[in-house]
């Protein structure tokens, strides 16, 4: 995208949009919120019926067409759907989660876990079974899936398990969960964009956006331009048409630069301090079982000292 196309566009936008202006810059300048991007890919399949079941049969290798047999419940964060048979029976007996990232998440699989226990409860409440009964309650088999669409290197696909966050090792863990995380950025995951034209249309149109955001100052101009440029070229076309006031908003906020970057380091400044209290705590237990008080005391007043302390116990 050369520099005298953007201008030419730019101008070209000028002069064919002035309605909508003031309510979107009124609209930029509300509190951000960190999962609008996030939301825009609930919302756009949400929206599509016909997507959705195409990224259902894209995940499970599966052929279905009737698009009026998917149930969709948005929980929190994700997106639950069941698909029905001709026969009106839950296919293949799943439950499918499927959430969209931003940022790497490794506590995904608690997550899951805790919207798997809400769903459960309300199926086996509809069901009016009881748990304390001799009947055994079927329960549909879970589909966890995290779509990660952020700007950190990631692999294509990898697994988050809930055993990851268990504390001890030493015996194997009675539960587990596991979480598949595709990595659906422009460019990767091509045979599973090949099945599900809008998954690979959604990743082309956010990679379209972050270009020329890097190019324009100004984030709304920018992004009415990338939504233009789409539209020119098939990509989220139609959505894009029906939706553009919501979908400028919502990018709006996701695209604050600075906020966003901020939130990073402040991210980063909350881990570190979290490691560096888990690092003395694991020192102060060391000296206390050593019995070595006075080096626990002389440690709290000297850092320089601390840190002796700290590569004699290779903390």
């Amino acid at each position: 995208m050369q520099e005298a196309k953007l201008k030419k566009q730019k101008n070209q936008r000028k002069r064919k949009s002035s309605f909508s202006t003031g309510w979107l810059y009124r609209l930029g300048r509300k509190k951000v919120h960190w999962k609008v991007k996030d939301r825009l890919f609930r919302f756009l399949f949400e929206k599509d019926r016909e997507a959705l079941l195409q990224l259902y049969n894209a995940l499970n290798g599966t052929d279905y067409h009737e698009a009026s047999d998917l149930q969709v419940v948005t929980l929190e964060g994700a997106v639950y759907m069941v698909m029905k048979n001709d026969l009106a029976f839950v296919v293949a007996g799943t439950l499918n989660l499927y959430e969209h990232q931003s940022t790497m998440n490794p506590n995904m699989p608690v997550r899951f876990l805790i919207y798997l226990a809400g769903e459960y409860q309300k199926l086996i409440e509809q069901a009016e079974e009881s748990l304390y009964g001799t009947k055994l309650i079927t329960l549909p088999t879970p589909q966890c899936v995290v779509f990660y669409n952020g700007e950190k290197e990631m692999p294509e696909e990898q697994t988050l398990q809930l055993s990851d966050a268990f504390e001890s090792r030493r015996n194997e863990a009675d539960v587990e969960l596991s979480v598949r995380m595709l990595n659906i950025n422009y460019g990767h995951n091509g045979e599973l964009m090949a099945k599900c034209r809008v998954l690979e249309e959604y990743a082309r149109f956010v990679d379209i956006c972050r270009q020329y955001i890097a190019q324009e100052s100004d984030r709304q101009e920018a992004l009415h331009i990338a939504i233009e440029y789409c539209i020119e070229h098939d990509i989220l076309s139609e959505f894009l048409r029906n939706n553009r006031a919501e979908v400028v908003g919502m990018l709006l906020e996701k695209f604050d630069m600075k906020k966003y970057e901020r939130s990073l380091r402040e991210e980063g400044r909350e881990e570190g301090i979290e490691q560096g209290i888990e690092r003395t705590n694991k020192l102060t237990r060391i000296l206390l079982e050593q019995n070595r008080i006075d080096d626990l005391k002389r440690a709290t007043e000297e850092p320089a000292y601390q840190e002796q302390l700290f590569h004699e116990f290779g903390l």
